[in-house]
């Protein structure tokens, strides 16, 4: 008699994605480059100047934390009160800056995947620090594109705390371990993890190493990709 095969015991363990959750900066579009533009007119302001090799360290982090680390880099001391307005006054120009944002900032392709993943049956939601990720994506035109939206307003840890993405899968009704992440920062990649969640680190692999796989760019990741992970 031949023995059964073994395949369905190996897919009963195999644990598929049910939902992908993706970023907003540098993964859909890159507002961290408007963002870098008023924390450096900020940081002007403030008597120093703040280099693209410091901006590193304010990607996928919230506000204050931004703010704690500006601060730190110029040597500025500052009460809360003070820090509270600094933070307005970023977030004001940011604001006017990606205003001016167009639909076709969006990163090539990237729309495209999102639909690939909802037409196969996934749900899609976003998660993004940022308190301006709601006016982002409406000017991108793909609000509708996700079931569920968790922004900087909603949280208070911010990553590598695993929240934000516990909170987007517990609202798309989702179990943790079934849903992919795409991150294009460190503190996000182990946010992911620490969520225990499989993650597509976007950026450089050096960085980005402890994502189960990296892309150069978002849209290099296909459909297909799913049953690698």
């Amino acid at each position: 008699m031949t023995p059964k095969s073994h395949c369905f015991t190996i897919t009963e363990h195999l644990i598929l994605i049910k939902a992908c959750i993706f970023d907003l900066d540098g993964v859909i579009v890159d507002t961290a480059h408007y963002h870098f533009l008023a924390w450096k007119r900020l940081a002007h302001e403030l008597g120093f100047e703040l280099t693209a090799t410091d901006n590193e360290r304010l990607k996928g982090v919230s506000r204050m934390k931004s703010l704690e680390i500006v601060l730190e880099i110029g040597g500025v001391k500052a009460s809360e009160e003070e820090r509270e307005n600094l933070a307005t006054r970023k977030n004001t120009w940011f604001q006017e800056y990606v205003e001016q944002m167009a639909a076709e900032e969006i990163f090539p392709g990237v729309k495209q995947l999102i639909q690939d993943f909802r037409a196969k049956g996934l749900k899609v939601g976003l998660a993004s620090s940022s308190k301006n990720a709601r006016t982002v994506i409406r000017l991108l035109g793909i609000a509708d594109e996700f079931e569920v939206i968790v922004d900087g307003t909603m949280i208070v840890h911010s990553k590598p705390h695993p929240e934000i993405f516990l909170l987007t899968a517990e609202m798309l009704g989702v179990a943790p371990e079934s849903c992919l992440v795409f991150e294009d920062a460190e503190a996000g990649v182990e946010a992911a993890l620490a969520a225990g969640m499989r993650c597509v680190g976007v950026g450089d692999q050096k960085q980005l190493h402890l994502a189960n796989r990296v892309v150069a760019k978002t849209a290099q990741f296909q459909l297909s990709d799913l049953t690698q992970l």
